[in-house]
């Protein structure tokens, strides 16, 4: 079985187990909600609407690679799927954003309050299904497997805490960044490989390998991020490239920006809310240095990322499959 083939096996099978999940919640307009932002229900007007299923990728991946049955770590895989979409119903809330994927967001058809509380339901949905995990592996890894899910949510709490708080604050150092995106990016793709060497059994050195690998990519896949929120395709990304600066988001490229290009500061602040000034804000950025800045701390994340991997899967298959996600990952901006 090649790459693709394994891909789109693990995909469709954690397709199945979220959908099973969510089919936990009784017959209503509540599993409509959930199932719209999964991207089952709903028009999708010509736009791929589903997530790409990347972080539960990550976690059978890292089952298999380290001796494990990946279709044992489904429910595990997802659980953080989840939490991962449990975050974004809320992100959507708190960042006021209308549309992602190219459709309306769940708060912007039902409101504030049902959103709320759709996003308080998967994030239950998501610890319940990782407890059926009982079902093939010993409970105190089960154990292992809540505790770190609970704590990776704590950490994704409060890097979203910061990315709030940063944006009523001038100038942050970029040490500050690295804490935010720690918590708010990188802490749930740490989790994801954790996750998948716990289940697995592997040994404590392999598993603080993988959550350093898990680290690193989410730190980088950040830092892509922030650079497309900037300079990348609305049609590829299904977002505005404009609402990171009209949000006044504290992105890697604006702090770089607001330390070291002059004039910058009052500039960006006249351009907060203000759409049509977005674009003579990017080519400022640009000029100044921001753009290649932000390029190279996402290949340098991305080399820290492959050399713990390295470390962690010994299996050649596994580690070359782990690096062509990576790739994938890390390259959406071509």
């Amino acid at each position: 079985m090649d790459t693709d083939e394994l891909f789109n096996l693990m995909r469709e099978k954690i397709e199945q187990t979220l959908k099973d999940v969510i089919n936990r919640v009784p017959e209503s307009e509540l599993r409509f909600m959930l199932s719209y932002h999964m991207g089952w229900e709903g028009e999708s007007n010509g736009v791929k609407v589903q997530g790409k299923r990347i972080r539960p990728l990550l976690t059978l991946i890292g089952v298999a690679g380290t001796g494990g049955d990946w279709e044992e770590a489904l429910p595990a895989a997802a659980g953080i799927e989840l939490i991962h979409n449990f975050s974004l119903i809320h992100d959507d809330i708190e960042d006021h954003s209308e549309m992602r994927r190219g459709r309306k967001t769940v708060w912007s058809i039902w409101g504030v309050p049902q959103a709320i509380n759709a996003g308080d339901l998967m994030f239950s949905l998501a610890r319940n299904s990782v407890l059926d995990l009982q079902k093939y592996i010993p409970v105190e890894r089960v154990l292992m497997a809540i505790e770190l899910l609970d704590q990776t949510c704590l950490s994704l709490t409060y890097g979203q805490f910061l990315d709030m708080q940063y944006e009523k604050i001038n100038q942050i150092d970029i040490i500050d960044y690295w804490k935010m995106i720690g918590g708010k990016t990188a802490a749930l793709t740490s989790c994801c490989m954790k996750m998948g060497g716990i289940i697995s059994g592997a040994s404590s050195e392999t598993i603080s390998h993988l959550s350093r690998f898990g680290e690193f990519l989410g730190l980088a896949f950040q830092v892509v991020d922030d650079w497309l929120g900037i300079w990348g395709d609305e049609s590829q990304t299904g977002k505005s490239t404009a609402s990171d600066l009209v949000e006044g988001k504290k992105s890697l490229p604006v702090i770089f920006g607001l330390k070291n290009c002059d004039g910058f500061l009052e500039e960006w602040k006249s351009g907060i809310g203000n759409l049509q000034k977005a674009q003579n804000l990017a080519e400022t950025l640009e000029l100044c240095g921001a753009k290649a800045f932000v390029e190279k701390e996402a290949e340098k994340q991305t080399l820290l990322a492959l050399e713990a991997l390295h470390l962690a899967i010994k299996d050649e298959k596994y580690a070359n499959i782990l690096e062509e996600l990576t790739e994938g990952m890390l390259h959406r901006k071509k």
